[in-house]
């Protein structure tokens, strides 16, 4: 398999400097799996080409083999192992370029921070997924993609293209970070690793991905496929890149733990409830049971019906799933979603949610703008009601007074609704550590009487009265996976009776 770096900026043989190997020597590394050479096929100063050649033996292929190669006795040895870039590629170049990748250079010391014109061509990547894949994870980080697909058989073109692409990368990049870029997208378009995937994957991870994962839009999948969906790995690989953003809220949108519990006990409850199903006909208007996003979605939908609110501000709105709904149903005459995260509401802007606001005939009826929900805004206040759906576990607790100030407080709204999700439940989801919570970037997971408690205190700090409702299926021995609370504001006179009376 190989690998070529090419760059024209003079003079060209400074990425000899750069990769710790000289332009005029052949240079031989052992692998675990076979042999790394390093040459240069051309190195002059206008342009220099370094190339990765790694020969891999086949018995040591095998002796390396991974979980997903194949196990009978001849594709242990005829596989296309020795010939497509993966993580054997990926694997030799840590070692071979190991320190390049961490960005030093003791003899010309600024070498490392300057962005160097790169050309790097893959000839044979194996890309599940095609060459979309491929623009996909390289084209958000600056690269031009050229991802041409390899046919099965040039002299068969009716049999299609193969799973394999030639990658050409070209841009302008330091030289680490386009190292770092390859070792850990390489496994990932491939969806495989020669080697077991233990917990130090995830500092792998982190350690290749500083500077440039944390912001990618396609973060999730790139870190999943990465560690081969080991879903405790993949849980602390997100929770450390929402924190290196330093920006917890946009850390909503990633994956969280899929909410239908599939522990024994509720998969035979389904599978009782698909008999029944099954021997029961079903008759018109009948519909699958919703998900519990779904019913979270409604039991706040249903909520802010009850209290008659006209006017709602979804704090924390992320990506819009809840304001699509509120502007989809006409009770609501005025809808405003907020977030602190600007791209989250540019994801919300791109999915056409709010009402153009330069049309001066037709005034707004759902707008979005970005604002911190730990600092008093005067854009919230005036509004019915406000929606916390699924935002307060996402506050670091010593922050969560300064929430209530401003939503309680300030802004004092007639009607809250917040849900979180009950700790108590967790025991109901089939892989989730005891102790471990839903979501990467929860900061706690109360219980029914901790968030009880709080919603108690809050409301009588502030004039509110409160009342719980369980969201999901309502298990008898741990309550239901969402707990909402409905604050309402008491008029003055109820207020002056509750305090005389306590």
């Amino acid at each position: 398999m190989l690998l070529t770096i090419t760059t024209t900026r003079a003079p060209a043989t400074d990425l000899g400097f750069l990769l710790h190997k000289h332009p005029g020597k052949v240079q031989g590394f052992e692998q675990a799996s076979g042999v790394a050479h390093v040459f240069y096929p051309e190195a002059d100063e206008a342009r220099c080409t370094a190339a990765l050649l790694l020969e891999v033996d086949p018995v040591k292929l095998v002796r390396t083999r991974g979980k997903n190669s194949p196990d009978f006795a001849l594709g242990q040895y005829v596989n296309d192992r020795p010939y497509a870039a993966s993580s054997l590629l990926a694997s030799a170049m840590a070692s071979v370029f190991r320190t390049a990748m961490r960005g030093r250079c003791d003899a010309r010391p600024e070498l490392p921070d300057v962005p160097l014109p790169l050309e790097i061509s893959l000839p044979a990547l194996p890309c599940r997924g095609g060459p979309e894949r491929a623009e996909r994870y390289f084209a958000p980080l600056g690269w031009h993609v050229e991802a041409v697909p390899v046919p099965l058989d040039p002299g068969f073109p009716g049999w299609g293209d193969s799973r394999y692409v030639s990658l050409t990368l070209t841009g302008e990049l330091r030289l680490a970070d386009a190292l770092n870029q390859l070792y850990v997208l390489l496994p990932v378009l491939d969806e495989s690793k020669h080697y077991w995937i233990a917990p130090d994957e995830v500092d792998k991870l982190i350690r290749a991905g500083e500077g440039w994962l944390a912001a990618h839009p396609d973060r999730s999948g790139i870190t999943r496929r990465y560690l081969a969906n080991r879903r405790p790995l993949v849980r602390a690989a997100l929770g450390r890149l929402a924190d290196s953003d330093d920006a917890p809220e946009d850390a909503l949108d990633q994956p969280s733990l899929e909410e239908e519990p599939t522990t024994e006990a509720a998969q035979a409850a389904q599978a009782t409830q698909a008999t029944q199903a099954e021997e029961t006909p079903k008759g018109p208007g009948q519909e699958p049971k919703a998900s519990l996003a779904e019913q979270r979605a409604e039991a706040v939908l249903a909520a802010l019906r009850e209290q008659d609110a006209r006017t709602v501000l979804d704090l924390g709105c992320g990506t819009g799933k809840l304001l699509a709904r509120l502007k989809r149903d006409r009770t609501f005459e005025q809808v405003t979603g907020v977030d602190v995260s600007y791209r989250a509401i540019e994801m919300v802007r791109r999915r056409g949610l709010p009402d153009d606001p330069s049309d001066p005939r037709r005034p707004a009826r759902v707008r979005v703008f970005q604002s911190a929900l730990t600092y008093a805004d005067r854009r919230f206040e005036g509004y019915d009601a406000a929606v916390l759906m699924e935002v307060v576990e996402h506050i670091d607790p010593p922050r969560l007074a300064a929430l209530e100030g401003v939503v309680f407080g300030a802004a004092r709204p007639a009607s809250v609704v917040v849900t979180t999700p009950n700790a108590e439940y967790n025991v109901r989801y089939e892989g989730l550590a005891d102790g471990a919570m839903r979501h990467p970037d929860h900061r706690f997971e109360w219980t029914r009487a901790e968030f009880a408690a709080w919603a108690a205190r809050v409301a009588a700090g502030n004039g509110y009265g409160v009342r719980y409702v369980p969201v999901g299926d309502d298990d008898p021995e741990v309550g239901a996976p969402t707990q909402m609370a409905v604050f309402t504001r008491e008029t003055d006179k109820a207020q002056e009776v509750r305090k005389e009376s306590a």
